[in-house]
């Protein structure tokens, strides 16, 4: 049964960022013990009169890579593909790659890969490419120039699946495979990986695997206009329009389904996908295949690295998913880049989820979302 004392102090923690207009508005979600509860509150825009509905439906952006993950090891018990596999398998454009001999050096001062690059690198994020928040990256900024993805999510931009690995496969590894945690553009790679390992698009594969079985019906590649709200961006002068509704870019199929940050949700959905996790996987994934996506996985160099120091505050990173050692026990779960938050506390058998409109999302708000619901589980 779901505390009330905890879901109200959920609410009360989030209420005064939205009535101070850092968050037009906001809806928080508990799943506990199999029950499930969501409220809303404001508008769906600053200063605006259209109430924020509990089904609103949002851009989750990074809240896409622990369902692609989810995907992935459900293929993996089905022997469709293997953790160990090397990418090579499917993407043949990825073998041999090279390694750039220094972060900040030239694109054709390389070494050989020490060995391939296997799924498992790209569920950890291990690949040896990504963010560079450390020094100058002549190979990320050719990344940007090929168009292939480095910001927020933006479905018309990208070019089709298999010419982006093609220009992917253009370029040098920063780093040995299975070395250095660096987001994001592995589940880019994944999420290509596995619409070839599956013989399908990602997007029907994810469809009738994983978001079917689970009622997931308001999670897709495409939005719903009836029930999309906007997106904002925040800026010097307060919240700009990032996304509209009619003429949204989810609003059509993209040419590149990305595993990185693609789908559009809602916090009844992301509470379904929480609960499958909660319940031992609910029959899509093993007991064991739900530990191994919800451990760490990372060294203690990996996670003092530049990209994980930004990105995992002092946690770790399991198979698309974060993970944390708190004061309420062991909690996994991850962020979008547009403002939704999802955390799952197996010990307690709970998961909370925020949805909120605003990039980059309000660290505070998202403080107080995690605060107030370990507060109320170590009382």
């Amino acid at each position: 049964m779901i505390s009330r004392v905890r879901t109200e102090r959920l609410i009360a923690a989030i209420r005064p960022f939205v009535e101070a207009g850092v968050v037009p508005g906001a809806v928080v979600g508990l799943r506990e013990r199999g029950e499930a509860t969501v409220h809303a509150m404001g508008t769906t825009a600053p200063a605006g009169d259209d109430p924020l509905l509990v089904d609103a439906q949002v851009r989750i952006s990074s809240n896409t890579k622990p369902m692609v993950a989810a995907l992935t090891l459900g293929l993996a018990q089905d022997g469709v593909l293997g953790l160990d596999d090397p990418v090579e398998r499917f993407l043949p454009e990825l073998a041999d790659r090279r390694v750039l001999r220094r972060l900040d050096g030239p694109l054709n001062k390389t070494e050989p890969a020490r060995r391939p690059v296997t799924v498992e690198d790209l569920l950890t994020m291990r690949l040896g490419f990504g963010w560079v928040f450390e020094s100058e990256c002549p190979a990320v900024d050719r990344a940007t120039e090929l168009e292939l993805g480095f910001g927020p999510p933006d479905p018309p931009a990208p070019p089709p699946p298999d010419e982006w690995i093609a220009r992917f496969a253009k370029l040098p590894l920063l780093e040995q495979p299975g070395s250095v945690w660096r987001y994001e553009l592995a589940f880019a790679v994944l999420g290509v990986l596995v619409a070839r390992a599956a013989g399908r698009p990602l997007d029907v594969t994810l469809t009738d695997r994983l978001l079917t079985p689970l009622g997931m019906t308001d999670t897709a590649f495409v939005a719903d206009p009836e029930r999309l709200v906007p997106a904002f961006v925040r800026g010097q002068n307060g919240l700009a329009p990032f996304d509209g509704v009619a003429s949204s870019r989810w609003a059509s199929p993209p040419r590149f389904a990305d595993g990185r940050g693609g789908l559009v949700s809602t916090a009844g959905d992301l509470l379904r996908f929480a609960g499958m996790l909660l319940d031992g996987g609910g029959g899509l994934l093993t007991p064991s295949s739900v530990i191994a996506m919800t451990t760490d996985r990372l060294t203690p160099e990996q996670r003092a690295g530049p990209s994980a120091a930004t990105f995992l505050d002092s946690g770790g990173w399991g198979y698309g998913v974060g993970v944390v050692e708190s004061s309420a026990g062991h909690r996994y779960g991850w962020g979008g880049g547009l403002g939704t938050l999802w955390y799952s506390w197996p010990d307690h058998d709970l998961a909370a989820v925020l949805i909120t409109q605003v990039l980059p999302p309000a660290v505070e708000v998202f403080d107080a979302f995690t605060t107030a619901v370990e507060s109320s589980l170590s009382d």
